[in-house]
């Protein structure tokens, strides 16, 4: 049996199961891709054409086959049965106590795509519901002057989130921090960095079984999704410096936010997935919505 084979077996059995994509990858293939080459040590930037034949002895493909077995079984996603997710070329642990990362403000960290709004004088940055940390390591990574929070509610997400810091060697710039929302994080923040929980009520009463496998606590965020950004949206501007400004990710959720805070003053920045995932509200409009 050659990779090709062994490949092609695997996305014809994922393909059959129907499962749930969005932790990595968007189709059978490529997740396929993704566990196989895990699972045979090879790596994930193998190129498949160039190394389509290469032999894989009888015990590594059974090997194989149980990691597809497991995948359609448990419904887990993927990123949860290899203990690792990729974020911007960027590798993570991952485990069940945090969220699989997919952020579209990584997109933009490392695009620069919001560069335009920031201070030269952005020292503070605050990566909220920081989950693994991955956001906090790649804006660490991307501008060297700055000095990362990474603050979660959830203990158990700040013990993986140390395993990333501590991976990248950025112990000296990331520090991370228990705070139910901005509770413990004072300030004065010149960046604030935020993908809370936003899915509405009804989202998260039918999302497939790949999504329920993650913390809820990280997801759910009430009837309308937007429970976590009201609060925070009235304890922001006490803690932003005058020019700070907030980059927010609601996902799906944009007609209700605009219903939940009308008039507020916003600009929506584009992704590969559209205009409408990312919003970045500066401290000024904030604090006029406020006052």
């Amino acid at each position: 049996m050659t990779l090709q084979d062994i490949l092609a077996e695997a996305t014809a059995r994922l393909d059959a199961a129907h499962l749930a994509y969005g932790h990595g990858t968007t189709n059978a293939h490529d997740e396929a891709a993704w566990l196989v080459l895990w699972r045979l040590g090879l790596p994930l930037d193998t190129d498949l054409n160039d190394q389509g034949n290469k032999p894989v002895k009888d015990a590594d493909a059974e090997a194989v086959r149980e990691l597809i077995v497991r995948r359609i079984e448990t419904r887990k996603p993927a990123a949860y049965l290899t203990g690792e997710a990729w974020l911007q070329g960027v590798p993570f642990h991952v485990d069940e106590r945090v969220i699989v990362p997919r952020s579209f403000i990584a997109e933009l960290i490392a695009e620069g795509g919001f560069d335009a709004w920031l201070s030269p004088d952005t020292r503070h940055v605050l990566d909220l519901c920081t989950g693994n940390g991955s956001l906090a390591v790649l804006a660490a990574m991307a501008w060297p002057e700055i000095r990362v929070i990474g603050a979660d509610i959830s203990p158990d997400a700040l013990a993986v989130a140390h395993k990333n810091v501590a991976r990248h060697g950025l112990q000296d710039r990331i520090t991370l921090l228990e705070s139910d929302g901005l509770a413990r994080c004072p300030g004065p923040w010149d960046l604030i960095l935020c993908n809370p929980p936003y899915v509405n009520a009804g989202s998260m009463a039918v999302l497939p079984a790949e999504y329920r496998a993650e913390p809820e606590i990280a997801l759910a965020g009430g009837d309308d999704g937007m429970d976590f950004v009201r609060t925070l949206f009235r304890d922001a501007p006490s803690r932003m410096s005058a020019n700070a400004v907030m980059v927010l990710e609601i996902g799906n959720e944009k007609d209700h936010f605009e219903h939940a805070f009308p008039g507020l003053d916003v600009v929506w920045l584009s992704t590969s997935a559209g205009d409408e995932q990312l919003l970045l509200v500066t401290a000024e409009s904030l604090r006029r919505f406020h006052a």
